[in-house]
């Protein structure tokens, strides 16, 4: 009787470590630093994606139309809607732990840095984008 309590302990508490581990997973909807935007954090193929599903402020108060990407480099895109742009690109596992490298979309200023996705906890991931490596830019992002 006593190895069978032992055993449910046992089978309990590891239940509830790998619950924790499986908790920790970037994908899902993640809210931007600065509260202007959703982005799906989804599997695409080997890789991460993110994808731009919703905006705190979605109408342009210049053409009281949906938000465009007006200013991607590639003039072809700039009539595209925002929601669903995808801004994190490719992140594939760099080999640290909760890491990704791949590409991060701006759309502020319409250009793809080399970037990093970091999982820090279960409700935050911090999204990196550099020009040159040593240049970097850094947003910590929370589920929601």
């Amino acid at each position: 009787m006593k190895f069978i309590a032992t055993g449910t302990f046992a089978a309990v508490a590891l239940g509830l470590s790998l619950g924790s581990v499986m908790a920790a997973d970037p994908l899902g909807n993640w809210l931007t630093e600065d509260g202007k935007a959703t982005v799906k954090i989804a599997s695409c193929g080997a890789a991460l994606c993110g994808t731009v599903v919703s905006l705190k402020e979605p109408t342009d108060p210049d053409t009281h139309k949906p938000k465009t990407d007006k200013n991607n480099a590639d003039a072809s895109l700039r009539n595209r809607p925002m929601i669903g742009v995808q801004i994190v690109l490719g992140m594939k596992p760099s080999g640290t732990a909760n890491k990704w490298t791949g590409q991060v979309y701006n759309a502020e200023d319409g250009k793809t840095y080399s970037g990093s996705l970091t999982l820090q906890d279960a409700n935050t991931i911090k999204l990196e984008g550099c020009v040159a490596v040593v240049l970097c830019k850094a947003s910590k992002w929370t589920r929601s």
